[in-house]
C-alpha cells in the first residue's frame, strides 16, 4: 500500500516540532525514506508541503533543511495568533456542529481531569488537540488551515505552559466551550482575547544534535471531524 506524502508529511512535521530534526538539520530524500520506512516520492511531497508551511528551506546546492526561525518571526507569530485565534473562536460559536462540540467537551473533561490530578504527559497534546477542534468547527477550510498551521509553529518555538497553570487553563477552556455551544460569538471571541493575554509564552532554546535512528514507522494523521 502506497503511503501518502500527507502522512509522510505529520511524521516529519511531528519529529521537527519535537526537535528530533533541530533546525538547520538537512533534510536527505533517502535518508528521510529510510528513517520512516517509505520511497522517496512521499517524502519529496512532504518536503514541498512544509517548505510551504515554514518548516522546511531549501537551498541552492545544499538542498532542503529545518527552517531556522529568528526572535522576530517568533514574536510576530504571537501577533498573529492574537488576532487569528479569538476570530476563530467567534466563527466556531457561529458554525460549529454538535459534532465538534461532543469533541471539545470530552477534552475539556480529559484535560480537567490530567490537569487536577498533575498529570502533565497529555497536557499539551490534548491542547493542540483543543485548539485543533476550534479551528476545524469554524467550519472555514482557509481559516482552519491558518489556524492549525499557526499552532503548529507556536508549538515549535514555544515552551508548553507550566504546570502549574494547568487547571486554570483547562477551567477557561471550559469556559470557552461553554460560549461555543450557547453560540455567543461575542463572549467567544472575548474569553479567546482573556485567555491570550494571561499566557506568557517562553521561547525555546535550538535544540542542536543528530538525528535519531529510524523508525518503524511514519505517524498517523489524527482523525477529521
Amino acid at each position: 500500500m502506497r503511503i501518502s506524502g500527507h502522512t509522510v508529511c505529520t511524521a516529519i512535521r511531528d519529529d521537527i516540532i519535537g526537535g528530533v530534526l533541530p533546525p538547520g538539520a538537512r533534510l536527505a530524500e533517502e535518508q528521510l525514506a529510510h528513517r520512516y520506512g517509505v520511497s522517496r516520492v512521499p517524502v519529496r511531497e512532504a518536503l514541498r508541503t512544509l517548505e510551504s508551511e515554514g518548516f522546511v528551506v531549501s537551498r541552492r546546492h545544499a538542498g532542503a533543511c529545518v527552517a531556522q526561525v529568528g526572535d522576530r518571526e517568533a514574536a510576530d507569530l504571537l501577533d498573529i495568533r492574537g488576532l487569528l485565534e479569538p476570530l476563530g473562536a467567534a466563527r466556531a460559536a457561529q458554525r460549529r456542529t454538535e459534532a465538534h462540540l461532543k469533541v471539545l467537551r470530552g477534552l475539556v473533561r480529559l484535560g480537567r481531569q490530567r490537569a487536577g490530578q498533575g498529570q502533565e504527559a497529555d497536557l499539551r497534546s490534548l491542547g493542540d488537540w483543543f485548539h485543533e477542534t476550534v479551528a476545524r468547527a469554524t467550519c472555514s477550510p482557509g481559516l482552519t488551515s491558518m489556524l492549525v498551521q499557526l499552532r503548529h509553529k507556536i508549538t515549535w518555538l514555544y515552551a508548553a505552559e507550566p504546570v502549574s497553570r494547568a487547571v486554570p487553563v483547562w477551567q477557561e477552556r471550559g469556559a470557552l466551550v461553554d460560549a461555543i455551544a450557547r453560540g455567543d460569538a461575542e463572549r467567544a471571541r472575548a474569553l479567546s482575547v482573556a485567555q491570550l493575554e494571561r499566557s506568557a509564552p517562553v521561547r525555546k532554546p535550538s535544540r542542536q544534535g543528530a538525528v535519531s535512528t529510524p523508525k518503524p514507522a511514519v505517524n498517523t494523521a489524527r482523525g477529521r471531524i
